[in-house]
């Protein structure tokens, strides 16, 4: 009968969401251990060995970093900003450059190779990010020098990222297991004491990109604090008005797009713009999650784009309207207001459109030289955590 039928169906869909969570913990020693702890050591590795120069060491015409600062050599001994060597800065940014190649691994997860994965990302440090954080985040930078406000580096580290995420996704394409929706974390309390940890170091990134311990360094922790805080609470009140229910995972989901909202801005406000940043980035992050994954049926796992890349280009477009005195900024300087939304735009743009582009072409490459970027059909049905790696994370599994 008809209601048989359904009944059946309904059973089926059941059965195939319950192994589609059940894979999810096939690769969680994959994306914990093997993804991001190789990933930390090649880019602090590469960091050390060329990445930093290329980023920061003298300007080759706004374009590029010089060869100065090659393996760490001829560092200054003498305090580069303020009471800091530049030792302790190549440090900070070296955790930061870590933090935005592991980052992209939660849009391609359960997918890619180890060994494309690890071309890719070191490509993609010295090719993408080093270049895109020379022109933002040093002053000799094209995009610094036309007066861009970017206080933590979200275009290179978030926006670029995320773009980058996007593209490498769209190429390998969707698991499997993919139903053209939102997949839950197969642990909510793991995923909440990641973002957990991520709150509190975000909160010594910003406040810490001031390169000094004062006055303004500590608005900057309490407007991170505040965007995240705001973004927590409008994304449970937009779930629940979706599902009737709050979710763990999407409240922490809340709590990331917040800290990416504040990340360009919140050195040049108040709690008052950070309140507003935290919730219309929730409310702009919430609905592209929807947009990217089923909208566009693009696979990226973890929302990489959607919360981290659109939540930072949001905060960039922003930090003029934030910086207003009336708010508790530092107030706009004498360019014209307008000049300015037009530099902040223009470096969303070209971030992304570099990012993407060159990161589409790198994966691309590194396919041919790995024999293809994802992994056999058998791999990712049994999971990477055992086919490439010989360890479980779940002894009953």
């Amino acid at each position: 009968t008809t209601n048989e039928r359904i009944t059946q169906v309904e059973a089926n869909l059941k059965t195939e969401l319950a192994a589609t969570k059940t894979s999810l913990i096939k690769w969680m020693v994959t994306i914990m251990t093997a993804y991001t702890a190789a990933i930390a050591a090649l880019v602090s590795a590469l960091w050390m060995i060329l990445g930093y120069t290329l980023s920061f060491s003298y300007s080759q015409a706004g374009l590029i970093g010089g060869l100065r600062a090659v393996i760490f050599d001829e560092l200054h001994l003498e305090p580069l900003h303020g009471s800091i060597p530049e030792s302790l800065f190549a440090v900070f940014q070296m955790a930061v450059a870590v933090f935005a190649a592991s980052l992209m691994v939660g849009a391609y997860a359960e997918r890619m190779k180890f060994s494309s994965m690890l071309f890719f990302s070191g490509a993609w440090l010295l090719l993408v990010y080093a270049p895109l954080t020379h022109w933002i985040m040093d002053e000799g930078g094209w995009l610094s020098s036309l007066g861009l406000m970017d206080h933590a580096g979200g275009l290179p580290v978030l926006v670029g990222a995320g773009a980058s995420a996007l593209a490498a996704a769209r190429l390998v394409g969707p698991r499997k297991a993919f139903p053209g929706e939102v997949l839950p974390p197969h642990n909510p309390g793991l995923a909440a004491a990641g973002a957990g940890i991520m709150w509190v170091g975000w909160l010594a990134y910003t406040g810490g990109a001031h390169l000094a311990a004062g006055s303004r360094s500590a608005m900057t922790i309490l407007v991170t604090h505040t965007a995240a805080s705001a973004a927590a609470v409008t994304w449970s009140y937009l779930e629940w008005r979706r599902d009737r229910k709050f979710s763990l995972a999407g409240t922490v989901t809340g709590v990331l797009a917040g800290l990416a909202a504040a990340a360009p801005a919140a050195g040049f406000t108040g709690p008052l713009g950070g309140l507003a940043a935290g919730l219309l980035a929730a409310v702009l992050c919430f609905y592209m999650v929807d947009i990217v994954k089923v909208k566009w049926g693009i696979d990226d796992a973890l929302s990489v784009f959607a919360v981290f890349g659109m939540g930072s280009a949001l905060g960039v477009v922003l930090a003029p309207l934030m910086s207003f005195g009336a708010i508790g900024g530092e107030g706009l300087t004498a360019r014209n207001f307008g000049v300015q939304y037009g530099v902040q735009i223009l470096g969303v743009l070209v971030t992304v459109v570099w990012a993407a582009g060159l990161s589409y072409l790198i994966a691309k490459g590194v396919g041919r030289l790995t024999r293809g970027v994802r992994v056999a059909s058998e791999d990712e049905i049994v999971g990477l955590d055992i086919a490439s790696h010989g360890e479980r994370a779940y002894d009953y599994m």
